[in-house]
């Protein structure tokens, strides 16, 4: 029990630094345009965190490509490996379409997530270790506390110029 423990902390801390290279890489988000995102960042500054910070919370929550593209990636690992994992980035890339969104972030983290979590599992942690470290990753971001979460996210959003 201790082991999977530790695998799902190890895979969270993995997913969490997934999100923000993918971010910080892309320069996302660059300017406005996922209301949701913008919506998310006013609320959190509002709150006495940071805007920037914020706006990176909004983006991993309102586009398609970080937390849900990379969890979509991880079960399709889970499910068929890396052609279920590769099977979902196609369909991160077709959804961002749908949404006029490039896409290439979140297409970018599904790929990646697929060879990290199919990596990951031949180091000995599970795909489902790692799906359960992906959401411990999205809750620490978005559902524990904006207001510290944004305040770290933002200094990070310093390392885009």
């Amino acid at each position: 029990m201790l082991g999977e423990l530790v695998n799902i902390f190890i895979a969270a801390v993995l997913c969490w630094l997934l999100f923000i290279v993918v971010d910080v890489t892309f320069r996302l988000p660059e300017k406005g345009g996922v209301s949701g995102a913008d919506a998310i960042a006013s609320s959190v500054e509002r709150a006495g965190g940071d805007l920037n910070g914020g706006s990176m919370m909004g983006n991993i929550v309102c586009s398609p490509d970080a937390s849900a593209g990379t969890l979509l990636a991880a079960c399709g690992v889970y499910v068929a490996g890396i052609g279920g994992g590769l099977t979902a980035a196609v369909l991160v890339f077709i959804g961002n379409r749908i949404c006029h969104d490039p896409g290439y972030a979140g297409t970018t983290g599904a790929v990646l997530a697929t060879f990290m979590v199919y990596g990951l599992g031949m180091a000995g942690i599970a795909a489902a270790e790692c799906i359960a470290g992906m959401v411990i990753a999205i809750l620490t971001i978005q559902g524990i506390s904006h207001l510290h979460a944004s305040r770290l996210l933002g200094r990070f959003w310093g390392w885009r110029s």
